[in-house]
């Protein structure tokens, strides 16, 4: 029975190696080093500037372009981009349209100050923001439409791979960085290593797609109507039509609030309880981050052998509890050692949470509408992430480190009861058939 198991566990793990997988690992680099660089990253260098915790929990906000990803993904997903799209394909051409906006952006932000001029930072921010969500709408649908159903697990722990290399480069590189000589030229390095993004969009192929209707010998007006009906009307109606929609919407915003209401306070908690730049950037963003690409791969083989739901479970109640860690650090004050314990437990939580959650998304997704569905339901993700994120710099103002986490562990209930609900009575299809087969 043992050697069996080892056999079935080795044989899960070769999926990983596939050209496919490769190319969604330098994808999900491509889509992590922004999101760090606009959030976790800038906020450490807001708190050196002299920025107070309230405004920097509203910092996040500008990160809205996340949540309304939704309103513009029908034309990422079917307009054309000219001669580009002739070249590259309807995919490839606006990962490269959004990846070279994401280098202008971090050049802006490197040039920007945002101790006299913090609009400025703000603005480019945004712009960011705009172009790293469109990115992420592409990368998405590119993900879910050239895996197989049984490859999506795989997928989101390879892609979440890529994603967390790149938190290590665009969180410790840069803190690391930024000691050394300082935000404006860190932020230069970042723009530049978003190239690893633009040459994998350059040498990769063109997944195929379902065909769309040919609307072309139809009046203008009527093709327009046609158009909105079909690619924009038509994903979201099958959506909603599905038995237990709102209720999944729900799961999701609630999915990692407990983790998004205090990640834009993370770097101002370590610097207040007394670490370094350099201690955050090598335990939290280095180490951390390794722990977390365990987990991702911990979190994949998961969703193989137990399933999506009971694996996002795990995720949810783990992600949760783990706040405690944090209230005990808060307690112990500036100890390397047990910076490290809680970042261990923490981040391979996150990692197994992370990939059976994108499993999980890309599971609800019809093939036809990809771009659009994922984006709609990555932007009731980012709800928790922006808005309800937003007053969490408010809460570390008016109360102390260890009361704040205890209350953001509180706030991981609602998601959990929400998954316990779909689970009994809308499970998916994946999971129907595995309950038959067990049966």
């Amino acid at each position: 029975m043992t050697g069996n198991t080892t056999r079935n566990w080795i044989s899960a793990s070769r999926v990983y190696f596939e050209r496919r997988l490769i190319v969604v690992f330098l994808l999900g680099f491509s889509a992590g080093l922004p999101f760090l660089l606009m959030f976790g990253t800038l906020t450490a260098w807001l708190s050196q500037s002299g920025i107070d915790k309230t405004s920097i929990g509203l910092f996040v906000l500008t990160g809205t372009a996340f949540t309304l990803k939704f309103l513009w993904a029908p034309l990422v997903d079917r307009v054309p981009l000219l001669l580009a799209t002739r070249v590259l394909g309807q995919r490839r051409s606006w990962l490269a349209f959004a990846q070279l906006i994401c280098i202008a952006s971090l050049f802006g932000i490197a040039l920007s100050d945002p101790a006299t001029d913090l609009m400025t930072t703000v603005l480019w921010t945004v712009v960011l923001a705009f172009a790293s969500a469109t990115q992420d709408i592409v990368i998405d649908a590119y993900r879910i439409e050239t895996l197989d159903e049984n490859e999506q697990g795989a997928g989101a722990a390879t892609y979440q791979l890529g994603y967390r290399l790149a938190l290590i480069a665009a969180g410790a590189g840069a803190l690391i960085l930024a000691d050394a000589v300082g935000w404006q030229v860190t932020y230069m390095v970042m723009a530049a290593l978003m190239g690893v993004g633009l040459l994998t969009t350059f040498f990769s192929a063109e997944p195929h797609r379902a065909p769309k209707k040919d609307v072309a010998h139809e009046e203008p007006l009527k093709r327009y109507v046609m158009w909105l009906n079909e690619f924009v009307a038509a994903p979201f109606a099958e959506f909603f039509r599905r038995p237990g929609a709102i209720t999944i919407l729900l799961f999701v915003v609630f999915y990692k609030y407990a983790d998004g209401i205090w990640a834009a306070m993370a770097n101002p908690f370590y610097l207040e309880l007394g670490f370094t730049l350099t201690e955050i950037g090598v335990v939290s963003k280095t180490y951390g981050v390794v722990m977390t690409i365990i987990g991702s791969i911990l979190g994949g083989v998961m969703v193989l052998r137990f399933g999506i739901l009971k694996s996002v479970l795990f995720g949810a109640i783990s992600m949760a509890l783990t706040n405690l860690l944090y209230a005990a650090l808060a307690l112990a004050g500036p100890s390397v050692p047990v910076l490290m314990a809680v970042i261990s437990i923490e981040n391979l939580a996150n990692g197994i949470g992370g990939t059976a959650f994108i499993a999980y998304l890309s599971s609800l997704c019809n093939l036809a509408y990809t771009a659009t569905q994922y984006a709609l339901l990555s932007s009731f993700m980012n709800v928790a992430r922006t808005f309800l994120a937003s007053g969490g710099g408010w809460l570390a103002d008016q109360v102390d480190w260890f009361t704040f986490f205890i209350l953001t562990t509180i706030a991981g209930i609602p998601g959990v009861l929400l998954l316990l609900y779909l689970m009994k009575r809308f499970p998916t299809h994946t999971e129907t058939a595995r309950q038959s087969d067990s049966s």
